[in-house]
């Protein structure tokens, strides 16, 4: 005689018209009083307990009665639909595509709850011959963070990409700096072009390209206070920059640089020449304040820098296409240290976030602008007129 199950064991029994054995489990009722039922089946009896033993452990582990948790690819899109709120929409841009070239192709068909470790692990490790270590990083981060949506919605019991450790991956393009004549014929070339205060800026104080787009008059000064005790050369004040919440890459970034001449003077030039835009524009110009803008005044994307900065490259005599727009930044960084400038100088220049000292600076304040950029590019690259 079969003994009968215990209460809360759940039930088995064999469906004639399907051939297969059926396990059913009561879990409780819904807040509107039905009660939860969740069904499985398997062609022998023994699958089938084994299933409802399944169904059971994970009812008491506290997982979601309803479902089975899904495929990874619906925790991914549904990370990527709400788990991104609030973020830059570049990232968002940047996250929807590695989730779709990388992480759902090769395993949105695996059923969440059956992801191993050695799932995450061969896949990294497939996908280190394909890209960079950085990119490696971030598709572990993007199933990292949607099973931990998963998991925290009683979808999965843990998140195995915990386990799984990152492999290095294919190296990247290296970052590579212009050399002091590369750097003056890129000026040269610059010079009757719109770009030119924006190549003189980034190649002589080492701002960031987002912050430069963000850049706005009221956060430059191009006199200074000769009179002051001491004096107060030009300055200009990396503060903003275009990502999302307005801010610069970090806290420790907000930094008020004093100006090499070359810079100021090409400042000058330039708020002559958007100038005439803004008349040429009329009505159709939209005042934002902008330092560095199109033809009506509004921001600069990525992309419009980008090509006219290869451009000029071109006319330098450059690769165009082997040389961007943030390089310059390494070239500031790179001139300054051939020039003699300390390390713990130059990282406070460039507000790098591991500097020891750094400049925190506030509004409607007495700001300290740090001198020692603007001294050593003065050296490096002088007046034209005096070069002349």
């Amino acid at each position: 005689m079969t003994k009968r199950r215990s209460r809360g064991d759940g039930g088995l029994h064999w469906d004639e018209k399907r051939q297969r054995w059926i396990a059913t489990a009561s879990l409780g009722y819904a807040p509107d009083g039905k009660r939860i039922t969740k069904r499985a089946s398997g062609k022998t009896k023994t699958e089938a307990k084994a299933k409802l033993k399944e169904i059971l452990r994970d009812h008491e582990d506290g997982l979601s009665s309803t479902g089975n948790g899904g495929t990874v690819a619906d925790a991914v899109r549904d990370w990527l639909a709400y788990g991104l709120n609030g973020r830059d929409p570049a990232t968002v841009e940047n996250r929807t595509i590695l989730a779709n070239a990388h992480v759902i192709p090769a395993l949105g068909a695996r059923k969440l709850r059956e992801l191993s470790a050695d799932d995450v692990d061969r896949w990294l490790a497939a996908k280190s011959k394909e890209v960079s270590t950085r990119t490696l990083r971030d598709l572990r981060s993007i199933l990292k963070r949607a099973i931990d949506r998963a998991q925290a919605r009683d979808k999965v019991k843990r998140n195995v990409v915990m386990l799984c450790e990152v492999p290095k991956g294919k190296d990247g393009r290296p970052s590579k700096s212009l050399t002091l004549d590369q750097a003056e014929a890129l000026l040269r070339a610059a010079e009757s072009t719109s770009l030119y205060a924006y190549i003189v800026l980034s190649l002589l104080i080492g701002a960031r390209t987002e912050e430069l787009r963000a850049l706005t008059w009221s956060h430059v000064d191009l006199d200074g206070k000769p009179a002051a005790d001491p004096p107060v050369p030009p300055s200009v004040m990396l503060w903003r920059s275009v990502r999302a919440s307005g801010d610069t890459k970090t806290r420790k970034s907000r930094r008020t640089l004093a100006m090499p001449e070359r810079c100021v003077e090409a400042l000058r030039r330039h708020r002559e020449r958007q100038a005439v835009a803004r008349e040429k524009a009329g009505a159709g110009w939209q005042d934002q304040d902008l330092v560095f803008c199109t033809r009506y005044g509004t921001a600069l994307d990525a992309g419009n820098v980008r090509r006219a900065f290869r451009t000029v490259a071109q006319k330098a005599g450059l690769a165009a296409d082997e040389w961007v727009p943030r390089e310059m930044r390494h070239s500031f960084v790179s001139l300054l240290s051939d020039s003699g400038v300390p390390l713990e100088n130059i990282s406070r220049l460039v507000g790098h976030r591991n500097t020891t000292v750094t400049e925190t600076v506030y509004r409607k304040q007495l700001r300290p602008v740090l001198l020692e950029g603007a001294e050593a590019m003065d050296r490096i690259f002088p007046r034209a007129s005096d070069g002349a």
